[in-house]
């Protein structure tokens, strides 16, 4: 029954991940997404029925990793100052967002460990911010994969320049159906552990210094 406690966390991560993304945008000169009443924290408007609810309980129902997505903030890149750099920017925003919020439950992970909520609320807490932090870190090493439609795609996007940025727009048409290769061919699970495994290693020793 861990997925009741998992399935706040996940909605949480990913709207927070979205909102990061409006905001960036905002602040770089396109409120598109505030116009829409999609810069909140409100779970409503960020909701995506199949990511935010069907993905999420299917994998909890089928002992699955809990993954899942929150509706794309809409971003309009030529209301900005300069919009290939600035998409690079907003993009970035998301997997950085997860980041922060992983950095913040390994805090509260090593204050709860001291045990002052009692033996039973503290081992419901930690395990909750165990999967805070690896959740965000999924969130952000997979979304920053330069695969398009992933925001590591918007970043290529705005660092490559001439030639290679020709090279590597040609796989724009074919982004989705590279992810699914990937995804069932398992070689996205053997390019993320390794990041995944280094990353909760320095989260770790993080912590133990702390």
């Amino acid at each position: 029954m861990e997925w009741i406690l998992q399935l706040p966390v996940l909605f949480f991560s990913v709207i927070f991940h979205e909102f990061a993304h409006g905001f960036t945008a905002y602040r770089r000169g396109d409120d598109t997404a505030y116009l829409s009443g999609r810069l909140t924290f409100n779970p409503l408007p960020h909701i995506d029925p199949v990511g935010t609810v069907l993905l999420p309980v299917a994998c909890a129902l089928m002992h699955f990793p809990t993954i899942g997505w929150a509706k794309p903030v809409p971003v309009n890149p030529y209301r900005m100052r300069s919009p290939r750099s600035d998409m690079a920017i907003v993009a970035f925003s998301g997997p950085l967002s997860n980041l922060l919020l992983c950095l913040v439950s390994a805090i509260l992970f090593k204050i709860t460990y001291y045990g002052f909520l009692g033996a039973e609320l503290t081992s419901t807490m930690l395990s909750v911010l165990a999967f805070s932090i690896q959740i965000n870190l999924l969130l952000a090493i997979f979304n920053l994969i330069p695969v398009y439609p992933l925001d590591g795609s918007n970043i290529m996007l705005g660092v490559l320049k001439g030639r290679w940025l020709e090279l590597y727009e040609k796989h724009l048409p074919y982004g989705m159906y590279v992810i699914l290769a990937l995804v069932f061919t398992g070689l996205l699970s053997r390019i993320m552990q390794p990041v995944l495994n280094l990353a909760l290693m320095l989260i770790s020793m993080m912590i133990s210094a702390f």
